[in-house]
């Protein structure tokens, strides 16, 4: 059945495509991650070399050196033209600041998709495949709220963010989160800009564990009586967790997150986080590179799922304390396709 689904959502894809062209040989894809050390980008680069080696293509992988490093993701995309590159995945570091060079990159015949991270204006790239990032902290903030039940109205939440600087992904999943718990988000697009006396404050943690031990410290100082997380990711709920148990408030404090990947699923087995809505990177970037391939024979470029303005690459929620209004599946569920 899955099969058949993945054939179905590549035929959407690239419906009415008229005969190859060009060789699989002779394309080369560039993958720009964020960061190589998070194990959603490993995955990821995974995923990508899996199936350019099915396509007979060749994957060329550049990371940042820290999340947030655009310099670095400049530097790769002018590498890849240079090298002639046929198309570019990216999961950008900044949406807005790296628009100008993927113009350029575009302008001169490259493929560029986004992975995970849309640009601002998601536009500015020829796709996106990626979570619905938006419905990814919707559900970890239904499932928040239904498990307060009647305490939800006097919940004190902290709110671990990626970074201040308004990122596309950061900004969905923070606003997902609230709107799924039921708090009036003001501006949508921005974070902290809510007056919802439930929230005790957001603090940063740049995607890392000690990003988010840091910023638990500093929202614990702010208020002992935190008792609701929410964080941009699973290396962030981990850190955060460390900080928690540090001051013996590990059991009485729900964490919630967004990734899905195999440490956090094990997580959520351990009671660490509560629940985590999973996200499917190898999917992502195996896509991603079985549309340049189609591009390159086809010069047809992927469309968006219907009703969306991207590929909606999947979400679900992982829980073993599941609530009523919530769809979930289990950790050992998830064990079996962590970040497929």
């Amino acid at each position: 059945m899955k099969t058949l689904l993945r054939k179905t959502a590549i035929a959407a894809m690239f419906a009415a495509l008229p005969l190859a062209q060009a060789s699989a040989e002779e394309v080369l894809i560039g993958l720009i991650t964020k960061t190589n050390t998070n194990p959603f980008f490993v995955k990821m680069k995974e995923g990508a070399e899996a199936k350019a080696n099915a396509l007979g293509a060749k994957v060329s992988s550049f990371a940042g050196r820290f999340d947030g490093d655009t310099d670095s993701q400049v530097q790769a995309i002018e590498n890849l033209v240079a090298a002639g590159a046929k198309g570019i995945l990216i999961t950008p570091s900044d949406p807005q600041a790296l628009a100008p060079v993927v113009k350029r990159a575009r302008d001169a015949g490259v493929l560029v998709i986004a992975l995970d991270t849309p640009f601002s204006p998601a536009n500015v790239a020829d796709a996106t495949f990626a979570t619905d990032n938006f419905k990814a902290g919707e559900m970890i903030g239904q499932w928040a709220k239904a498990k307060l039940g009647d305490n939800a109205k006097d919940a004190r939440i902290a709110l671990l963010d990626l970074s201040t600087a308004n990122i596309t992904v950061d900004v969905a999943r923070n606003q997902g989160f609230l709107t799924g718990f039921g708090i009036d988000t003001k501006n949508p697009d921005i974070n902290r800009d809510e007056d919802d006396s439930r929230i005790v404050g957001n603090d940063v943690t740049q995607g890392s564990e000690e990003g988010g031990r840091r910023a638990m410290e500093n929202l614990l100082q702010k208020d002992p009586s935190v008792n609701l997380v929410y964080t941009i990711n699973e290396p962030a709920a981990a850190g955060a967790y460390e900080a928690l148990k540090a001051v013996g408030r590990e059991d009485d404090v729900i964490i919630v997150s967004v990734d899905g990947g195999c440490p956090g699923v094990d997580n959520v087995e351990a009671g660490v986080i509560g629940a985590t809505s999973m996200q499917f990177p190898l999917k992502m970037a195996s896509l991603g590179v079985e549309a340049v391939v189609e591009y390159a024979k086809s010069g047809v470029k992927p469309g968006a799922t219907p009703g969306k303005s991207f590929f909606d690459t999947g979400v679900e929620l992982i829980t073993d304390e599941p609530v009523n209004g919530v769809s979930s599946s289990t950790s050992k569920e998830g064990k079996g396709k962590c970040w497929g």
